[in-house]
C-alpha cells in the first residue's frame, strides 16, 4: 500500500517501519470488532503514506538545490589550516636561521626568487660557490 501511494521504495520502507513501530506501541488499542488486523495495518499504512506524500512534496522543494546561488568555496583558511601554516612557517624560519648566512641566502634565493644554482651563483658573485667548497656544505 505504501509503495503504491508513494512510488518510492525507500519512502515506502520508512512508512512501513513507522507503521509497525506504531502497532508495537499501541497494540492494546486494537479493537477486533472494528475490523481485522490486516485492515488495521492497511489503514495505518495508507494514512502514513498519504501524510508522507503531503510532507514529501514540501520536503522535496526544500531539498532542491538553489540554482541562483553558485557554489561558494571558502576563500579563507580554516582555523586548523591557519594554525598548521603558522607552525610550518615558524619551523622553516627556525631552520633557515640555523644556517650560516651564505647558505641561508642561497636557500632564500633559490626558493623565494626561483633562481637555479647557476642563477643564484651569478647573482651572489660566485662567493657562495667558493664558501660552499670550504665549509663542507656540499
Amino acid at each position: 500500500m505504501a509503495l503504491r501511494i508513494l512510488g518510492d521504495t525507500a519512502d515506502a520502507e520508512e512508512v512501513t517501519l513507522d507503521v509497525y513501530t506504531q502497532v508495537w506501541r499501541t497494540a492494546q488499542s486494537f479493537d477486533a470488532q472494528r475490523g481485522n488486523t490486516s485492515a488495521w495495518l492497511v489503514m495505518l499504512a495508507r494514512s502514513r503514506a498519504i501524510d508522507r506524500l503531503r510532507s514529501g512534496a514540501s520536503r522535496k522543494q526544500r531539498e532542491e538545490p538553489l540554482e541562483v546561488f553558485p557554489e561558494i568555496s571558502a576563500a579563507a583558511e580554516s582555523p586548523e589550516q591557519s594554525a598548521a601554516h603558522d607552525q610550518q612557517r615558524r619551523l622553516v624560519r627556525a631552520a633557515l636561521d640555523a644556517l650560516p648566512g651564505e647558505q641561508r641566502e642561497a636557500v632564500e634565493l633559490a626558493f623565494f626568487s626561483g633562481l637555479s644554482h647557476s642563477g643564484w651563483q651569478r647573482r651572489s658573485g660566485s662567493r657562495l660557490g667558493r664558501s660552499r667548497r670550504g665549509s663542507g656544505w656540499g
